[in-house]
């Protein structure tokens, strides 16, 4: 199984985190993961304040094993979001999109254990520097907003274990149990899985995304919007239209009036398939069913084992 570092760290069963994902990742699928053993987390990025306390609240009833919250740092909610967490005894935080030193103090201060997710080996060690206690590298074939370097995982996560100490969590592009083990031979110490887990039944997101995302195929997504905040995309008829503005030369300005606002929960959470924002990585490919959580872990388990006994005849 391996990962001690990290199962010892978040006091997991096994070395698998699942992403926290807006308008996917509510109080059923974070505690299902947690309950299957390994580290679920509620999405806060899509959440007000009230709705995530909710949230928060549920997910006890339905665990008592540790879950944590995704805390995307630039949204104007934050901080906000980050207090109701304490005030709900939450205490394990993967924060994203901005410098973990906003939030750093006062998680450290409240006991928190903080894991960051990164895109490069330079933010690895700044995160490091900052008081970390572990990051995510995220490739640059990992679904929703992406890093600008498009460092892909098989390069990204060697990069990272070389530049820092503390465990280091790879992400992007993993949905099978031979990919967990390739992610651990590059020398991670686990792995966040976002994909995947959205496309489960406990996952949040309208049924129409999730038999979009089965029906996707090699190809089928794409980053885009680089020039304002950069995404992958599944291809539908928004994505078409993005790409048309791009081709011409839009501004970032101009981009952003075209995505207008709540266009990711039209498409992820009410399942407008063709005008709505498809966040999801391009490991949708090999995602070609809508298992339950428990199901699922016990299959990347099961194909942790035949990997292993595979390179280990």
């Amino acid at each position: 199984m391996g990962g001690r570092r990290i199962r010892e760290l978040l006091g997991i069963e096994h070395p698998i985190v699942q992403g926290g994902m807006v308008y996917n990742s509510g109080a059923r699928l974070a505690a299902a993961v947690s309950e299957a053993g390994g580290l679920g987390l509620i999405g806060a990025g899509s959440m007000r304040p009230e709705l995530l306390r909710e949230q928060i609240r549920k997910a006890h009833t339905l665990t008592d094993k540790p879950f944590g919250v995704n805390l995307p740092l630039l949204y104007k909610h934050a901080r906000e979001l980050m207090e109701v967490s304490l005030e709900e005894n939450v205490r394990i935080f993967f924060t994203s999109a901005g410098s973990p030193k906003k939030a750093i103090g006062p998680l450290k201060k409240a006991g928190c254990t903080v894991v960051h997710v990164v895109a490069s080996p330079a933010l690895a060690v700044k995160c490091q520097d900052a008081g970390c206690d572990a990051i995510v590298c995220e490739g640059f074939e990992a679904g929703g907003h992406n890093g600008r370097e498009e460092i892909t995982t098989l390069v990204l996560v060697p990069e990272c274990v070389s530049a820092v100490e503390i465990p280091v969590i790879a992400a992007g592009g993993i949905a099978t149990g031979a990919q967990i083990v390739a992610a651990q031979a590059l020398g991670a110490d686990g792995v966040q899985i976002g994909s995947r887990f959205a496309a489960t039944v406990e996952s949040s997101s309208h049924e129409n995304f999730k038999q979009a995302v089965v029906a996707a195929g090699p190809g089928d997504t794409h980053l885009v919007l680089k020039s304002h905040v950069p995404v992958r995309l599944l291809k539908n008829r928004f994505f078409a239209e993005i790409v048309a503005l791009e081709n011409r030369g839009a501004s970032s300005a101009e981009l952003a009036e075209h995505l207008g606002s709540g266009r990711a929960r039209s498409g992820m959470l009410e399942g407008d398939i063709e005008d709505g924002e498809l966040e999801i990585g391009q490991v949708s490919g090999l995602i070609d069913d809508v298992p339950t959580v428990a199901e699922l872990m016990q299959r990347l388990l099961r194909e942790m084992t035949e990997t292993l006994e595979r390179l280990n005849p």
